[in-house]
């Protein structure tokens, strides 16, 4: 336009095509973006006027006259979409909130005699909830939890830590063995699998669930059955320590892999003033830009003195989003249990 305006060419009137402009900004810039295209409009009117000596014609203050209410119609068009937009943008956060605490409820922070905390970190932007999941509750056999990793996105992967999650949490009342818990969480697993459209089978065949369930009795101990999961990490006077399972056992949606036992409860001591730290693969695997993993263990053993569990998670919340510049690659889950 400005080579038709500068040129012998520009006798063809180029006034509509800045008329245009600020309605065309308004489709798809906000209000600001909108504001800098009328003034951009306006300079090359003001210019190419005053270049070709057009000042006093009828035909530049008509051209001024429909920038001028064209910029008015685009500028309140503008507000009135970013605002619908603003609205929408909410109302999705408050689903995505409602859906994260329907799938993941808020953790009490106290569990008979112990202090519980957990933290879920979604790698992408604006997301409250992905394929890691984590629970703890009361029963009568102590406190029982779970934290598990399913290896898949999207909403299949919700829809099978949501699977997970709900038979864990009847389960956890009803069965006297973690084995038999876990169990019932493979099962739920591998029937909601079944039903065509609720878990996509690419989440079992190349996703499948790695999960962990403990128990805390009354007494000084936690009992672990580890199917295919990091292993928790327990402090105990600044040492951290890795409670390894005895017998690894393949992922939930593998047992057909399980050539002994269907599972093995393995038994660590846990005292008073013990924490015992659970998480999912995306906090150790968590790198820098040297491309180094995030060294959990080291991290735990330098957290300052934290008043309750809640502080404890914190620091290492921090520490790992220093570690990652606040870029994670994954979602990463800590749930973190303290006597």
């Amino acid at each position: 336009m400005l080579t038709i305006e500068f040129t012998p060419a520009h006798v063809l009137y180029t006034g509509p095509l800045l008329v245009a402009t600020p309605a065309l900004a308004a489709v798809a810039m906000g209000p600001k973006g909108t504001l800098v295209a009328v003034a951009l409009a306006v300079a090359v009117s003001v210019t190419t006027a005053t270049y070709n000596g057009a000042w006093g014609s009828q035909q530049v203050y008509t051209n001024f006259l429909a920038l001028f209410l064209v910029s008015l119609a685009s500028l309140a068009t503008s507000s009135t979409v970013r605002k619908r937009r603003e609205d929408e943008l909410e109302q999705v956060r408050r689903i995505a909130v409602a859906a994260q605490e329907a799938v993941l409820r808020p953790v009490p922070v106290r569990l008979g005699a112990l202090r519980v905390a957990g933290m879920y970190l979604a790698a992408e932007t604006g997301a409250q909830i992905g394929g890691d999941l984590y629970e703890a509750v009361q029963t009568r056999y102590g406190v029982r939890v779970i934290v598990g990793d399913v290896r898949g996105k999207g909403l299949p992967a919700v829809r099978a830590a949501a699977a997970v999650l709900g038979a864990f949490r009847e389960a956890v009342h009803y069965e006297d063995e973690l084995v038999g818990v876990i169990g019932r969480c493979e099962a739920a697993l591998l029937r909601d699998a079944a039903v065509p459209g609720v878990i996509d089978p690419e989440v079992l065949v190349e996703g499948f669930v790695t999960a962990l369930v403990a128990q805390v009795p009354d007494g000084p101990v936690v009992e672990v059955v580890n199917r295919g999961h990091p292993p928790p990490l327990l402090l105990r006077d600044g040492t951290v320590r890795a409670l390894e399972p005895a017998c690894p056992l393949p992922p939930l949606g593998l047992a057909e892999f399980i050539t002994g036992p269907p599972g093995v409860v393995d038994s660590y001591s846990f005292a008073p003033g013990d924490r015992l730290l659970l998480y999912t693969d995306g906090v150790i695997e968590a790198r820098n830009s040297a491309g180094d993993f995030f060294a959990l263990p080291g991290a735990m053993g330098a957290v300052e003195a934290a008043p309750d569990a809640h502080g404890f998670l914190d620091q290492l919340h921090r520490a790992l989003l220093r570690h990652t510049r606040h870029r994670l690659a994954d979602d990463a889950a800590m749930f973190l249990v303290d006597r």
